[in-house]
């Protein structure tokens, strides 16, 4: 299938991954692919109109080796325990040396529930987003599980800057103001149609941010009496509940040679992706458009209305009857201005294209 898309954009099959997560650019085009297994492949010149056969890059026994990330001539794979570092040069097909685990979490061991890690760079600061050992539970398996992690890019010095929340898969970097943005997956099992799904900038916080998992949600919303919830982080996003935000980017207008940059309403603007939710009536996945001015949403919060703050995008992964032919994840800018975006059922990658940009 085809994504449905706005009027003027195309979208392009490049590569078959099976189980393809996040998604990494290399300034040459090559696309690195996550996976729900142990490996990570890569797509060569992706963003050509001749992209390369997908093929492996690595694999690491720590599946799944979902999250991948490309910064300072390194590429870090976040498995289930640890997170890797593999040095990199553009062009590399294969790894110039042998994985080095830096970091490790879920230092309990157990493998339980929410097993991927997402990761993101910025100023300096490697981040790991690590999901909770379980649906809404208290105490912990273990200190890293339900927050996001931040480390020197060595991995030394790890510590949470987020706190109680369930499972931030969609990390990603406002590049205007190099604030670190979480898209995260709320708990089942409350009033239907709650909590909604939250997407903030984690950052914008005092660290350790308190998003409030399992005991408040949404805007200072105790789950059971006797809760004071005045400290949780009230998001500045959200969507409807069981949406599952899996993977996010900021959209930046290419510059120099950026032969297919989105017209200028999508600047500065961030792509989500929702996974679509195992609860019936299914949600339909999808991927979503949310304005931003800096790290502010033009419309704030309608906590009676969870559809107001983002647009529709790319959809038709549903039919009417509820069979899915796909369920997005993984979404990136391409140095020409492209959006890939992945998929994990079928394992299509698709190339997204504005057709009415012009070169120059």
């Amino acid at each position: 299938m085809i994504p449905t898309l706005p009027p003027g954009f195309t979208a392009t099959v490049v590569a078959h991954v099976d189980r393809a997560r996040e998604l990494a650019v290399a300034p040459n085009g090559d696309l690195f692919v996550g996976t729900y297994d142990d490996e990570v492949a890569v797509v060569p010149h992706a963003d050509s109109e001749t992209p390369g056969a997908p093929r492996l890059f690595v694999r690491i026994a720590d599946a799944p080796t979902a999250g991948v990330l490309l910064a300072d001539d390194v590429l870090y794979v976040g498995g289930q325990f640890h997170i890797w570092r593999i040095p990199y040069r553009t062009g590399d097909l294969t790894p110039r040396a042998q994985p080095q685990a830096i970091a490790h979490v879920r230092t309990s061991g157990e493998s339980r529930d929410h097993k991927t890690v997402t990761l993101a760079f910025s100023k300096g600061v490697l981040y790991a987003s690590v999901g909770s050992s379980c649906n809404n539970c208290r105490p912990e398996l273990d200190a890293t599980r339900a927050t996001v992690q931040a480390m020197s890019p060595s991995g030394g010095g790890m510590h949470p800057i987020a706190i109680h929340i369930r499972n931030a898969i969609a990390l990603a970097v406002n590049p205007a103001t190099g604030s670190l943005w979480a898209g995260d997956a709320g708990q089942d099992e409350l009033a239907h149609g709650h909590p909604y799904e939250i997407f903030d900038p984690v950052t914008a916080h005092p660290p350790p941010a308190d998003y409030g998992w399992p005991l408040c949600v949404e805007n200072h919303v105790p789950t059971r009496g006797g809760v004071d919830c005045r400290s949780q982080v009230v998001p500045r996003v959200v969507f409807p509940a069981y949406t599952t935000p899996i993977g996010a980017t900021f959209y930046q207008r290419p510059t120099g040679s950026g032969a297919h940059p989105f017209p200028r309403q999508y600047w500065d603007g961030a792509f989500v992706t929702l996974h679509g939710s195992w609860h019936l009536p299914l949600v339909p996945p999808r991927v979503v458009f949310v304005p931003m001015r800096g790290d502010e949403p033009p419309r704030p919060v309608d906590w009676n209305d969870p559809t107001t703050q983002w647009q529709p995008f790319a959809g038709g992964f549903q039919n009417e009857i509820g069979v899915r032919s796909a369920r997005p994840t993984g979404i990136a800018e391409a140095p020409d201005g492209d959006l890939f975006l992945a998929d994990d059922d079928s394992g299509s990658i698709w190339r997204i294209r504005y057709a009415g940009a012009k070169k120059g």
